[in-house]
């Protein structure tokens, strides 16, 4: 893809959101957005690689894989590119490399490295090392023992880029694992297995070990820069950041470096403690968000409803600042439980305004009636995985209801899935006498292909379009069921997503073009988008920026300034307390209702393809989700629901997508 969607460059270096804190035992500097990581830590690299080219010395690397440093290697891929930077004098090592593993393979971290980075620039072939996953397994040690001399012969390494596992995890560096390791042969963690499985087309073909660079190799390193993205690694991010040293998670053992810095988006930090109770550090600004964060998180710490707080819980807690300022502890809790009260609404399309109740949420466009609702689901199930009782209610309360499937989810249909669609599909042509040549055809190919298929491949052109056949047929079923006609069912199948891999292609002007061209067409009301940007596969986080961007292009069209945008999240994670807008309740009937939606999506049900890090079914993860949240409303006292789902305004800001 082109750079049409890029997000904007930046004409001064990017500024981290707040200084380094006395909680974190390594220099943590936290962004607003991944791209500014990118930037800041792809700049570092570059300016050393110059340094180093114009004294006449070579530039060491030690790089690593997965989706963490994409970003970063795009970003040196332009300067190279558009600003000269030249990769001539850069020796590289890379952490690791599944075993067995040969270098042709999709999986392989040899074919990773020439597609994101290797093959776009001026890098000499003799000079990059990355572990061979095809050496005899009575000789991995002698290679191991060879990679570690070829480090130290090259003359150590100047930069470590790394990234974090959700066991804290550094290289391939599993729980156990000790300060002096060195690179060796090393058995995977069930829980990076798991976190791998999308990449295999299953955990079943995760290699069981794999060859990485010890914790002792990387802790060598002249300079370390650890990079995290999103909520999802927030909680090792923490661990390894304000937590004791220990084996079971390497990456604290970072601590110990006199020269490691870690950048951080701002969902990556969300669990530090200048993120999470930033008061219990000093000074705070008091934003009203700041405030309901705060009143909110001492009523939890507490375990009190916010009315019942008093001035010695705040004192006790180090929000003496805050209650000084605001004045007494009952008003500050009145202040926040009626914020918390008016976001809860039963009419996410808002009210006819002769209807309109006292109490009830103010909401500046109800006096259009009905809505035009769009709403954006990233694969074909996530509008009621994610929103399903919203989306019902809109329905029902008379608003007309548009869903578009922005990608066609193709890959999470399992071979198993597509074949016995494809039995069928051959056994209903012959018993009904379609056209013998065409059935034989079919049989011979896609149900051929499918049987002689090796797992962790990519599909043929023609499974892929049976696996987006399978996908939308659920669709449209769970569509019918909330009551959706079949003309306000759209399928854009996005052009990014379609590569046949969980690796896509960046988002490009065809998305954004179609995206745009859609909103055009329905010139809607209200739009709905996933803003979880959890979702470890990252289709999630590009369909969002595709909303954004074509949204941005719409600003000067006619419909524009009568349309809101709510963003709800997924079976990933939910909305903090403090940041929920509207909280739409939902009975113990459409809670039915939602769940029966979501079995419509049968090839996503019992075992789903890429699970994550949840073992849990979808629709288990999203009644917990939304229960959770309406007990948090109940504890905190607030009125008792079967479940909540939850949503936050875009306030038209380019948000890190």
């Amino acid at each position: 893809m082109t750079s049409a969607a890029a997000s904007p460059r930046h004409s001064s270096p990017p500024r981290p959101l707040a200084a380094h804190t006395e909680a974190e035992r390594i220099a943590t500097f936290a962004f607003a957005r991944s791209h500014d990581v990118n930037v800041t830590v792809a700049r570092e690299i570059a300016n050393l690689i110059t340094a180093r080219a114009v004294a006449g010395k070579r530039c060491v690397l030690g790089l690593a894989t997965g989706s963490t440093p994409t970003g970063i290697y795009a970003e040196l891929i332009r300067l190279h590119r558009e600003e000269g930077l030249s990769f001539a004098n850069v020796v590289t090592f890379n952490l690791d490399e599944y075993f067995p593993m040969r270098p042709e393979e999709l999986q392989s971290y040899h074919r990773f490295m020439g597609e994101h980075l290797f093959d776009h620039v001026d890098i000499d072939p003799r000079n990059i090392h990355v572990p061979d996953g095809t050496v005899a397994p009575d000789e991995v040690r002698g290679f191991c023992e060879g990679y570690e001399r070829a480090i130290e012969e090259a003359g150590g390494i100047d930069i470590q880029l790394l990234g974090i596992g959700r066991t804290g995890h550094i290289g391939f560096n599993e729980p156990g694992s000790g300060r002096g390791s060195r690179t060796r042969l090393i058995t995977l963690d069930r829980v990076t297995r798991k976190d791998a499985a999308s990449d295999f087309f299953g955990e079943e073909n995760v290699p069981l070990r794999a060859i990485t660079m010890g914790v002792g190799t990387i802790l060598r390193s002249r300079r370390i820069l650890l990079v995290a993205f999103g909520e999802g690694k927030a909680p090792v991010v923490a661990k390894a950041i304000e937590g004791p040293i220990t084996e079971s998670v390497a990456a604290s053992f970072l601590q110990e470096h006199p020269n490691a810095s870690v950048y951080l988006d701002a969902a990556a930090a969300a669990e530090l403690t200048r993120s999470k109770c930033p008061w219990t550090l000093g000074g705070v600004e008091w934003t009203p968000r700041t405030v309901r964060k705060a009143v909110t998180w001492l009523a939890r710490e507490t375990g009190k409803a916010i009315l019942k707080l008093t001035a010695e819980d705040y004192n006790e807690h180090r929000l003496q600042e805050l209650l000084a300022l605001k004045g007494k502890a009952y008003d500050l809790n009145l202040q926040v439980f009626r914020e918390l009260q008016r976001t809860i609404t039963g009419w996410p399309g808002g009210k006819p305004s002769s209807a309109k109740q006292a109490g009830d949420i103010d909401r500046p466009v109800d006096r259009i009636f009905p809505k035009r609702v769009l709403i954006f689901s990233p694969h074909p199930d996530d509008d009621v995985i994610s929103m399903g009782g919203t989306l019902l209610r809109l329905v029902d309360q008379g608003h007309e209801v548009h869903v578009a499937y922005q990608t066609s989810g193709n890959i999470a249909v399992s071979d198993a899935d597509a074949l016995r669609f494809a039995d069928f599909a051959a056994d209903f042509n012959r018993i009904f006498g379609f056209d013998g040549t065409r059935t034989a055809d079919f049989e011979h190919g896609i149900q051929r292909k499918l049987r002689e298929k090796r797992p962790a491949t990519v599909d043929p052109a023609e499974v892929q379009q049976l696996k987006t056949l399978i996908r939308r047929g659920e669709a449209r079923a769970a569509g019918i069921l909330c009551g959706i006609p079949e003309d306000r069912l759209h399928f854009l199948d996005l052009p990014f997503y379609e590569t046949g891999r969980v690796r896509k292609q960046p988002l490009g002007e065809a998305d954004i073009r179609i995206t745009h061209e859609l909103l055009g067409s329905i010139r809607p009301h209200q739009v709905y988008a996933a803003g979880d940007l959890s979702d470890p596969h990252g289709t999630h986080r590009v369909c969002l920026a595709a909303v954004f961007r074509a949204l941005e292009r719409a600003r000067s069209e006619a419909w524009f300034a009568e349309c809101e945008t709510w963003l709800y999240r997924g079976a990933w994670q939910e909305w903090g307390i403090d940041e929920i807008d509207i909280a739409v309740p939902l009975s113990p009937d459409e809670v039915a209702r939602k769940r029966a939606a979501i079995f419509r999506h049968q090839s996503q049900k019992d075992r789903a393809m890429f699970p994550g890090a949840d073992d849990r079914e979808f629709w288990q993860r999203a009644e917990q989700r939304n229960r959770s949240t309406a007990e948090l409303f109940d504890a905190l006292g607030l009125a008792e629901y079967e479940a909540i789902e939850a949503f936050v305004r875009w306030d038209g800001t380019m948000l890190d997508a």
